[in-house]
């Protein structure tokens, strides 16, 4: 019996959030004295720091419709690993492949879901409970999971990365696809060629309505680029086609949880709010001083963007040039 964890390749090597997940497996793995196995698929890159965050085995899943990008095929996938490893915990991480799949997961075992965990689970006996956010994460709730597999995602930089010197078996397993049809027919893949993945960046520079237009976006890229930050936008900009919609963060697009969240010439709506409203230290810029957004925030500045944010980029400057 092994804790799983599923586990994500994203710009050639494996994605913080699912570093993170493997870590939480483990922290879960020692309480129930046994050890994580992490899945993957493709596994192209390297692969050892599924090792250093605490994976015994990794198991690389072959089958080409696998690449099809359809939750069907790898629920069932992972359905297979779960049953030739006797786990009765998989843990994910609660981004888009994790809203999408662990649900299939929880109703082909009938087992009780967490989804969005933001701690670890308390192990007592037969008791095993686990937090998580409530209410557009305005409060939380601990849910306890009684059914015999369990199924946890958990939600981006709850926890930071912590890796070792250990070492991983890596192996290949094949699963069988041949009786799993699908409605699904994938016609394009777009892929992300921001230099960061959102979810996984440390800071990010947002912004939304307030720029007026995409032509005036470059402040923006610039502010990111001297913070080494990612960007990201409020819904109505990606709707408008302004900015792509993976850049897109709130509840109803990617949630995010960054040490240092920049929100610029956005208002605050409740639907923004709940996807940003982990980030450690929210800093707005809006030339409304009665935005709802001032109220969540860490700081704030009354004031036009196209005037402030310029000003802010040669103050980065000036810190860099004077720290040389």
């Amino acid at each position: 019996m092994s804790v799983l964890v599923y586990t994500e390749i994203g710009k050639g090597k494996i994605k913080k959030a699912s570093l993170e997940a493997v870590n939480y497996g483990k922290r879960i793995a020692a309480q129930l004295n046994t050890s994580v196995t992490a899945i993957i698929v493709g596994g192209d890159a390297d692969l050892s720091d599924l090792g250093k965050a605490g994976a015994k085995k990794v198991l690389k899943l072959k089958n080409d419709k696998l690449t099809n990008l359809d939750g069907k095929y790898l629920a069932e996938a992972i359905e297979q690993v779960a049953t030739a490893e006797n786990s009765t915990i998989i843990v994910f991480s609660h981004d888009f492949t994790g809203k999408e799949v662990a649900p299939r997961i929880a109703a082909k075992f009938k087992a009780g879901i967490v989804a969005g965990a933001v701690d670890n689970p308390v192990i007592s006996g037969d008791s095993f409970s686990v937090m998580k956010n409530v209410f557009s994460g305005k409060a939380t709730a601990v849910y306890s999971i009684n059914s015999a597999k369990k199924i946890i995602s958990l939600l981006p930089n709850s926890f930071p990365v912590l890796l070792t010197d250990d070492t991983a078996e890596i192996a290949d397993f094949t699963v069988n696809l041949d009786n799993i049809t699908s409605p699904v027919k994938v016609k394009e893949v777009k892929k992300d060629t921001s230099e960061l993945n959102l979810p996984d960046a440390e800071v990010v520079v947002s912004a939304g309505r307030g720029m007026k237009g995409p032509e005036n976006w470059g402040m923006i890229e610039e502010l990111a680029k001297s913070l080494g930050a990612a960007t990201a936008c409020s819904r109505p900009v990606a709707d408008m086609h302004w900015r792509p919609h993976h850049e897109h963060v709130g509840q109803t697009g990617v949630a995010i949880r960054p040490n240092l969240y920049f929100a610029i010439g956005i208002s605050g709506a409740i639907q923004h709010l709940a996807g940003v409203n982990g980030s450690k230290t929210i800093v707005v810029i809006n030339s409304d001083k009665d935005a709802p957004f001032f109220k969540s925030a860490d700081y704030g500045i009354v004031g036009d963007a196209f005037e402030v944010v310029p000003k802010l980029i040669q103050a980065i400057k000036d810190f860099k040039a004077n720290q040389n």
